[in-house]
């Protein structure tokens, strides 16, 4: 790993250059999926089919054998192991818990003179949720994806999931189940988005597009945003440890190795004030680092991406975190939730020592659909009230649009915009 430390003079110029990820895609892959997108726009289910068989090396000939009915799901829970089935209820239900808490309620209020305004909350419609198929599911994301939803009051949840080369993950098709999932289609990739943000014959046209996919299925999300509207962009995860040096350095190098074993993108990063405790930790990651199954891939992530930095205190750790505006935070000090009241850019926190960030993934409860690449600085995890809209009401008095319109006129005239001035000054008391 990078050995970084603040008092480099070059040191802000080595953090940019370490946090730097471009996540646009490149021309080729841009303009496959702008034909991909035109093709199921104007064929349908026609055009759907066929890239299915073209991409998951499926052999297809209608939309029937790309839908699996509610009874499929149902078969899927009773075929897992009890062991994975209680995991996935007991997690389904700590994740319907904690989103309960984030339900938006209307409101409103009258002023003196009988004018009312307030704000009425509406869930969504239809969303679609795309997740990731084959051997590489992940069944967690759905949970955190259609859960959410479910609690907003979205009415209908459409799912597709590609199954490339025929293969069908049980456990994903259960946590549907679970979840509370509507329709599933074995759809994937640029096709997928398409469908759900156009719709087909048999697809049903959503209102918003969610989950995680490949640089093909973030480009088509890209592209079709503004005819739906849709989660994020997401780039590669990332974790950013703050440690004092007094937890056991097997436990961070175990944190660190388990979002690097995500994909050689990733990005793993420790800051501390202790130098002894970094050069720990070091150790530990060449002592555990042969025996972990995707060593190949953490070790590239930690090479390529990772960092160990030292600082000269815990505010200077603060002050580097709120640049870094990671995905995920782990304060493994004394007093984390007073060091997390200063933290102002971050997907989630995770305080204390034995708060592992792999238990966000699963169980604990909060969403693990979370911003990254630095954009921790503007947005938020996936939540309830992405599934949730905001409508403002407004209803006047009288008296209030006497009064209303007396300012309203004044303003309109001043933009020139006579009919606007003139809308309001019909309603003023003569």
């Amino acid at each position: 790993m990078k050995q970084l430390s603040t008092q480099q003079a070059d040191f802000q110029q080595q953090l940019d250059a370490l946090l730097a990820w471009d996540s646009v895609s490149d021309e080729q892959v841009a303009t496959t999926v702008k034909d991909i997108l035109q093709q199921v726009r104007t064929r349908g289910d026609e055009a759907l089919i066929e890239f299915s068989n073209k991409f998951d090396r499926l052999s297809v000939s209608s939309m029937a054998e790309l839908t699996l009915p509610k009874e499929r799901l149902v078969q899927a829970v009773k075929a897992i192991s009890k062991e994975h089935r209680d995991a996935l209820e007991k997690a389904a239900a700590r994740v319907r818990a904690y989103h309960e808490h984030q339900t938006m309620k209307s409101w409103s209020y009258t002023e003196d003179d009988g004018t009312l305004l307030g704000q009425q909350i509406t869930p969504l419609d239809r969303v679609g949720l795309y997740v990731p198929g084959g051997k590489a599911a992940y069944p967690s994301s759905v949970l955190m994806n259609a859960i959410p939803a479910r609690v907003a009051g979205v009415e209908k949840i459409v799912m597709v999931v590609p199954t490339p080369d025929g293969i069908v993950n049980e456990l994903v098709l259960a946590a549907a189940h679970i979840a509370g999932v509507d329709t599933v289609f074995t759809i994937g990739g640029a096709q997928a988005v398409a469908a759900l943000a156009y719709g087909t014959e048999s697809v049903p046209q959503v209102d918003k597009i969610v989950g995680p996919g490949n640089i093909y299925v973030a480009t088509a999300k890209s592209m079709v945003f503004g005819a739906v509207g849709i989660d994020m962009i997401a780039g590669p995860s990332e974790i950013l440890v703050i440690c004092d040096g007094k937890t056991d350095p097997d436990w961070i190098a175990m944190d660190l190795f388990s979002q690097a074993e995500h994909d050689e993108d990733a990005q793993s990063i420790l800051i501390s004030w202790d130098a002894a405790f970094l050069k720990q930790v070091q150790a530990s990651i060449e002592k555990l680092l042969p025996g972990m199954e995707r060593k190949d891939i953490i070790n590239t992530s930690l090479t390529e991406r990772g960092a160990l930095i030292q600082v000269k205190d815990e505010a200077e750790a603060i002050k580097v975190s709120n640049f870094i505006s990671p995905e995920h935070l782990e304060l493994s000090v004394e007093d984390p939730q007073a060091m997390a009241k200063k933290i102002k850019h971050a997907g989630a926190i995770f305080m204390g020592r034995y708060t592992a960030e792999a238990v966000g993934d699963y169980c604990a409860g909060p969403n693990h659909v979370l911003p990254t690449s630095r954009t921790a600085r503007f947005s938020s995890p996936l939540g309830v009230y992405d599934f949730q809209k905001r409508s403002s009401l407004i209803m006047c008095s009288a008296e209030g649009a006497s009064e209303l319109g007396k300012v309203a006129s004044v303003l309109a005239r001043g933009e020139y915009l006579t009919a606007h001035a003139r809308s309001a000054e019909y309603r003023i008391k003569k």
